[in-house]
């Protein structure tokens, strides 16, 4: 039985890439931010080659256990959707649409007349500060507040006791109907929020991607494969190509789940996983001692996680994008990413720097004997 394990650490980035400077992201650096945290420490990422990552600072290991690299986006973005989408195997030439204005009329105006709800805000606003600013006038107004970021999203945020989950979730998949074409936007997000002014966000978010464009888990799963996908994976997949799922309210649940997964033997295929903390909690609010805490959490984790890997199991890590915590603003940034595989049968070695995610998605299809789609497998390289 081969299984492959795929993490992705939600917005890790591992330093500043060559056409940074065009996002505004020059200088950026999450993973350098990060290991300022105090009590920072990732020995087993640290065995495996993290640090000996080129352009990546940190304690170096004489004799790295793991295969490592950085990759550079070929993908026109820095988001979390087209992070995973070319991560599994499909470039996306034409970037997602963003709305720095906020939605024209035509989008908020349909958005309306299909709820029968108005709306509030529509501009590119924090998550937490959102709420704290138009939370009590959607409550005495009854209405929903709609905002964005820098990313390609339409955020829709309204109180659990006044407008139930379910409910939101129905406005959601509405939305969702409505921004195809033109105003395709990566994701609708449900965020409900609880409690007293000034509020807080529960862990009910709910992602509604865009449909995704064919993969490597369709491939994966046509011949016979299990893929699985814990935490995000679902939402940003649409549910594409996945044999099982499950969502998580946060890393360690996400760890948890994971870990399950791999103690079940009926299984054979992909385990694709997103941790999400790193980037929704602690990237965006920038949060360096967060960001670090929770890598640290994480790598934790990884002790039991490697206690199930048989001889033919491969572990990935890797990430999706930049947020650096350290960085000015609030949004993702243009980064390199790390790249680290283990496995019992992987050489170690430095495969320097690949030119594009999809050479994992062309990697794992190789392993199982199918042809890659975008990108480059480096199995040959690797394999002992």
């Amino acid at each position: 039985m081969k299984r492959v394990y795929l993490i992705v650490l939600d917005s890790c980035g591992c330093g500043t890439c060559p056409d940074s400077a065009r996002f505004g992201d020059e200088g950026a650096n999450t993973l350098r931010s990060a290991s300022l945290a105090k009590g920072f420490a990732v020995p087993h990422m640290r065995e495996m080659g993290l640090f000996n990552i080129d352009g990546v600072e940190g304690d170096k290991v004489d004799r790295p256990i793991g295969a490592y690299c950085r990759m550079q986006e070929a993908s026109n973005g820095k988001d979390t959707t087209i992070g995973h989408w070319e991560i599994a195997g499909h470039i996306s030439l034409r970037p997602l649409p963003t709305y720095p204005n906020g939605f024209p009329p035509e989008v908020i105006d349909a958005f309306e007349r299909a709820t029968g709800k108005g709306t509030l805000c529509n501009l590119p606003y924090s998550g937490t500060e959102v709420i704290k600013d138009y939370g009590r006038q959607a409550i005495a107004e009854d209405k929903l507040i709609v905002y964005t970021s820098a990313d390609s999203v339409f955020q829709i945020a309204a109180h659990e006791d006044y407008v139930p989950v379910e409910e939101l979730y129905r406005y959601c998949e509405i939305a969702r109907n409505i921004l195809q074409g033109e105003h395709g936007v990566g994701r609708v997000i449900a965020r409900p929020f609880t409690g007293e002014w000034p509020y807080t966000r529960t862990t009910n978010r709910h992602d509604f991607s865009l449909q995704a464009p064919h993969n490597m888990l369709d491939d994966l799963l046509q011949a016979g494969h299990d893929t699985l996908g814990v935490g995000k994976i679902y939402d940003i997949f649409a549910g594409r190509g996945l044999s099982r799922f499950v969502r998580t309210k946060g890393n360690e649940d996400g760890m948890d789940k994971t870990l399950a997964y791999a103690a079940d033997p009926s299984w054979e295929g992909l385990c694709f996983v997103n941790l999400v903390d790193t980037d929704m909690i602690y990237g965006h609010r920038r949060d360096i001692q967060g960001y670090g805490d929770a890598l640290t959490a994480f790598d934790k984790r990884l002790d039991k996680l490697l206690t199930y890997l048989g001889d033919e199991d491969i572990l990935f890590i890797t990430a999706d994008h930049g947020c650096d915590p350290g960085f000015k603003g609030t949004d993702h940034t243009r980064e390199y990413v790390p790249l680290l595989v283990y496995g019992k049968g992987i050489k170690p070695l430095n495969l320097g720097t690949r030119q594009s995610f999809a050479d994992v998605a062309a990697t794992i299809l190789d392993y199982f004997g199918l042809p890659a789609l975008d990108g480059k497998s480096f199995l040959r390289e690797v394999k002992a």
